[in-house]
């Protein structure tokens, strides 16, 4: 959540920020609230103060006369604080959903704009393929080589779900490995991360676990839900929690299974992998001090840069602009692979500074030496792979003439050969 000092001193320029961002939140609403809960709150603490008046006082020697009248009071003040308490949770309960809606402050550099249409390249990196043949897409490719069965997952799970086969399956392994070992080398604590988080954890890192508009599957008669990504279970990870200074910056990375509605999602830009049910991805977090997370925020970057530089496939890094950067996020990149069966970019990795947006709500703090007061972490995410949709760059980008694989050197693992004629 975004402080309320900075809505309470700066209204118009957050209400502006909203519009930009197409978040529509009355602002106006959410200070009445914020100056009725402020009033309720000190109606109750001088109740509160005159009952303990009371208390003390009745602890003395005091006529019985006067003893009676005391008694009545109290039993009214009583009475009050209830009624009072109970408005005020009420009230809290109005400014807190109110509150949540606002999205985080907006980088300069982040361009105008409501739609990813309207997201900046920023530069392309490697070689789009010239074919002396006509490409095929990754489903065709897939099918032939038999690495994956749509038909079984749809008959099992449902549609949207899929089962890998085969080299496939070594080739999302070799992945991760890749992936995992290179964060750790980067100085990433790598975890394999539970697939469930409760709601509160979902809520503090900005995921809406219920509605209609929801991406979340919950489960039922339970407070837990399928995780999007890691992303929510490693900043759960340290929720309620004073760190000293010196730990941070602290970088975690994960691999886990992702799981997503995707409402709505339809239409050949989601044919095969690029938009499924469940998928397994790696994920870079970290914790930083708030004077240092826009390096960081470049560092993760660079990562995932140099991750599909290994990969060899085509890139360009794009500057998300103001509305299409999600409520938690200040500023975000995303890199686009070249998708040569969709003929087009497609997003495979991006990474958000998230400032203290969301340890605000996690309450996740750091004792600053300077101060001596507990400040909020900045928290940042950041995609490594996205296996999904790696698998579709690197089986597209790699397709041979008569239907090989060639994949990159980093992996470790053999090309996929042709399929057997006849």
């Amino acid at each position: 959540m975004l402080d309320l000092k900075i809505i309470r001193s700066q209204p118009e320029v957050i209400a502006e920020n909203c519009r930009k961002r197409n978040v529509d939140v009355d602002i106006e609403k959410l200070l009445a609230f914020d100056e009725q809960v402020r009033q309720i709150t000190s109606e109750v603490d001088s109740v509160r103060q005159r009952r303990n008046d009371i208390s003390n006082k009745m602890k003395g020697k005091i006529p019985p006369e006067e003893r009676q009248p005391l008694i009545e009071e109290s039993k009214n003040l009583r009475e009050e604080e209830s009624e009072k308490d109970s408005i005020l949770r009420e009230l809290l309960e109005q400014r807190l959903d109110l509150h949540k809606q606002v999205p985080n402050l907006t980088h300069p550099e982040s361009p105008e704009g409501f739609t990813d249409e309207e997201n900046v390249p920023i530069r392309e990196v490697g070689t789009k393929r010239e074919f002396d043949f006509e490409p095929k897409d990754h489903v065709e490719l897939m099918e032939a080589l038999d690495l994956i069965d749509f038909d079984g997952g749809a008959k099992v799970s449902g549609q949207k779900f899929y089962y890998l086969k085969n080299q496939a399956v070594f080739l999302e392994l070799a992945l991760a490995q890749y992936a995992l070992s290179l964060l750790q080398k980067e100085g990433f604590t790598v975890h394999i991360t539970p697939d469930l988080a409760r709601h509160q954890i979902l809520d503090g890192i900005g995921f809406n676990p219920r509605g209609a508009e929801t991406q979340i599957y919950s489960v039922e008669e339970s407070d837990l839900c399928l995780i999007a990504t890691a992303e929510i279970t490693l900043g759960g990870l340290l929720i309620d929690q004073v760190l000293q200074p010196e730990q941070l910056p602290i970088l975690y990375a994960g691999l886990s299974h992702c799981y997503r509605t995707e409402a709505g999602a339809a239409g050949r830009e989601s044919r095969g992998l690029y938009r499924v049910h469940q998928f397994s991805k790696i994920e870079m977090f970290a914790f930083t001090h708030p004077d240092k997370s826009e390096e960081m925020h470049e560092k993760m970057r660079e990562i995932e840069e140099q991750i599909y530089q290994d990969l060899e496939i085509p890139y360009q890094l794009v500057n998300i602009c103001v509305g299409d950067l999600g409520g938690a996020a200040y500023r975000k990149y995303d890199l686009e692979a070249w998708m040569p069966g969709r003929g087009k970019w497609g997003e495979v990795t991006s990474t958000s500074n998230c400032t203290d947006y969301q340890s605000r709500r996690m309450n996740i703090r750091f004792k600053d030496p300077e101060t001596g007061k507990n400040r909020f972490v900045h928290m940042l995410n950041g995609t490594a792979i996205a296996v999904s949709r790696t698998l579709i760059a690197l089986i597209e980008n790699g397709q041979q003439k008569d239907g090989s694989i060639k994949l990159p050197r980093c992996l470790n693992i053999k090309d996929i050969p042709a399929p057997a004629s006849g």
